[in-house]
């Protein structure tokens, strides 16, 4: 089982490997060495806090199931992660816009890290507290860095263009490369060092807390550009209309997947056909993921009003946490 997945990772590898190497010197877009140290601070930090965040997620429900929680009670905490980031999410991303999108990206180091020194506790509502945490950690994630990344970009002078690289960067890294980096040095850490299932949210606060250092130290603070705030509500329309709710299947994904594949005790064993063909289908599956992110990063960075811009990105992922709420309550 495991050479099989070896073998479709050494050829999407291979794959990716070989269309990088193909561009020809007409489709590389030269930039400024400013531009690159800019960005390769981005890159460091961004890689960071989504290590923060992929080692928690295969652990979470084995971690639950540990402390000998159903999967009713365990179905109740992620409704309440997934609720508290619909509910408070477009309240923080209105603070990060007004008191500083720097601000907004130490807090989430900070709510984040103590989500999972709760992880630490069997009680419930212990538990339930840093579930509503990491909601509004997520709420945070996913809007106050790219909000600071696309108002620095044009606060330097920077190129629009240079913006996609940025964009493609981070993805390839944090969802791609951080990705399976973290799931490996997880795996080593709760099966191989036998530290425990709270081990990898132990890594991932450090992880975490390196970043914020690197954040206070380097980044400088931005807000919302009232200058742009004429006629909001035609951008706003603007951008709900270029912007769609397709990112639903790619928010559900991940929660669904630690439902279904969750650490087993059994090792070994083989794979069967129906098997391998679930496997390709989620690598497909991944893929278009792959090429939708940076995308919809982009559409963000040209649509979204910039003085309310982590407001309306969290705005979006309302109806994302009602359907993924509803589903897992069902």
């Amino acid at each position: 089982m495991e050479l099989f997945y070896f073998l479709v990772f050494g050829g999407l590898s291979a794959v990716v490997a070989a269309l990088e190497f193909s561009k020809s010197n007409k489709d590389r877009i030269n930039t400024s060495s400013a531009f690159n140290s800019f960005k390769n601070n981005y890159l460091i930090v961004y890689s960071l806090m989504m290590a923060g965040d992929w080692l928690q997620g295969p652990y979470v429900y084995y971690l639950y199931s540990t402390y000998g929680y159903g999967k009713g009670e365990i179905g109740q905490l992620f409704i309440a992660g997934f609720g508290s980031s619909m509910l408070f999410g477009t309240i923080v991303g209105s603070l990060a816009d007004k008191q500083g999108r720097k601000r907004a990206c130490v807090t989430y180091c900070i709510t984040y890290i103590l989500s999972c020194i709760t992880k630490h506790s069997p009680q419930y509502k212990v538990l339930m507290l840093g579930r509503i945490l990491g909601g509004i950690a997520t709420s945070l994630l996913f809007s106050a860095f790219e909000s600071w990344l696309v108002a620095e970009h044009f606060k330097r002078g920077f190129d629009q263009q240079w913006l996609s690289l940025t964009f493609s960067k981070a993805i390839f890294l944090g969802n791609g490369l951080v990705a399976i980096i973290s799931g490996l040095f997880g795996n080593v850490l709760v099966d191989t060092l036998a530290l425990g299932p709270v081990a990898p949210f132990d890594a991932a606060s450090c992880f975490l807390a390196i970043g914020m250092a690197i954040i206070l130290s380097t980044w400088t603070e931005n807000y919302g550009d009232p200058s742009e705030n004429k006629d909001l509500l035609t951008q706003f329309k603007g951008a709900a209309v270029a912007i769609a709710s397709v990112s639903s299947a790619s928010l559900l994904l991940p929660i669904l997947t630690t439902f279904v594949v969750a650490p087993s005790k059994v090792k070994g064993g083989g794979i069967s056909f129906s098997g391998c063909i679930q496997l390709l289908g989620f690598c497909t599956f991944e893929s278009c993921v792959g090429i939708f992110w940076p995308s919809i990063m982009k559409m963000r960075s040209q649509y979204i009003p910039e003085e309310a811009r982590s407001t309306i990105m969290n705005f979006f992922r309302v109806p994302l946490n009602i359907f993924v709420c509803v589903v897992l309550y069902n």
